[in-house]
Formats: structure tokens, sequence, C-alpha cells
């Protein structure tokens, strides 16, 4: 199997670390001479929220390392790196490239996800917000088990739990993430995307009805 963009040996080498939730961080999960290159593919999304893959068109090397992130073969060794069978369990993938104040408060990821899978694309990041922390609870950004900076090419990977808590201090601005979700069922996996899309879709209308608006 050839990865032309996944940095397939760094996902083999990485190690779960189990407390306060099961995760492991890999520092270049895209490979080196093609990082600039999907960095400049993420699509242009300038509002809040989470947008389903088909909601953009893609092409080059960030089209195709939206479909490595499909292959079962990457499926299939996350789900050994934390001792789970996720062969009948798919997959979604949404995109997020802008965050408000209202971004980053500490959750948990619903329970139709198995896995969460959180890989930045933003390079040279200096602000001290939307640095995504690990948690022990949901009321306290510190201390924190570990905290991870949306630098271009770094990836985040971890178990769905009910104390999975993590968030980050406020940041407005650009902020361009890739989401991929195993989930529990067909099913979920229709529901989150339903919901993804009509949310896409509201959003271009009212961004279309304020460009009609006059300026003052």
């Amino acid at each position: 199997m050839t990865w032309s963009v996944l940095n397939i040996d760094e996902l083999k080498k990485a190690v779960v670390i189990e407390k306060p939730f099961p995760y492991f961080v890999i520092d270049n999960i895209i490979r080196p001479e093609v990082l600039t290159e999907v960095v400049r593919g993420f699509p242009q999304i300038e509002q809040r929220g989470s947008f389903p893959i088909d909601a953009y068109p893609f092409s080059g090397k960030f089209e195709t390392f939206i479909q490595e992130l499909q292959r079962e073969e990457l499926r299939d060794l996350i789900g050994e790196k934390f001792s789970m069978d996720l062969e009948e369990n798919p997959s979604t993938i949404t995109l997020k490239g802008f965050t408000t104040e209202r971004d980053g408060l500490i959750h948990v990821d619903s329970s139709t996800k198995l896995i969460t899978v959180l890989i930045y694309l933003n390079l040279n990041w200096q602000a001290e917000g939307g640095k995504l922390r690990l948690l022990y609870n949901n009321k306290d950004l510190e201390p924190y088990a570990a905290e991870v900076a949306p630098e271009a090419g770094r990836c985040l990977i971890f178990k769905v739990t009910k104390d999975c808590w993590h968030g980050h201090a406020p940041f407005v601005g650009e902020r361009h993430s890739i989401q991929l979700n195993y989930v529990t069922s067909e099913e979920a996996r229709d529901r989150h995307l339903k919901r993804h899309r009509f949310s896409a879709f509201m959003k271009k209308i009212f961004s279309k009805d304020r460009e009609k608006e006059p300026a003052y």
C-alpha cells in the first residue's frame, strides 16, 4: 500500500497514553515534502462550525489526503492502537476553518463517536489561544494533561470516553482542522452528516443575504 501524503510510519510508531483518557499525538502525520501543498489546498471557510467534505471541491495533494484518510488500512491501524475492532464502524470527515469566542468550550465528544482524529493545518501558529488541552474535568483548563498547538501536520487521536474532556482558550480567526471520526453505526454517520450538511447550507444562505446588505 502506497501512501503519498499520510506519514503512516509515524502513526505506527506512536504510543498510546492512557490517562486521563487514551490518546496519542503525532507531530508530523503529513509527509514534510507535501505539507505546504496540503495546507494550501484547504478550502476557504470564513464561518465557524463544522462542514462536511462534500460541501467543497478539492484537488491536488489535499484531495489525495482526504482520500487516504478514508482507507480501511488507516482505520485498522488506529483500531489496533486502542485494541478496538473498527471494521464494522463507518467514518465521517468534517472541516473547520474559523473559530470565534463561542468555540473551545470544555466538552466530551458525543457517545456515537468511538474515535476522534484531529489534524491541524496552520503554518507557524503563534497565538496562545486555540491550543487544544486534554483535561481532567469539565470545569478547568488548568491543570491539563497535554496541550496540542494546532500546527500544520500535527495530529491528535483519542478514544471517546465519558470523561474525555477537552477544550481550548478563546481564539477568533482562521484555525484550520480536519476531524475524522469512527462512529457506532451507519445511522449515526447519516445523522452527523445530515446535521452538518444542513448547517452548511444555512450558513451559505445567510452569508449570501449579508452580501446583499447595503454598506454604511
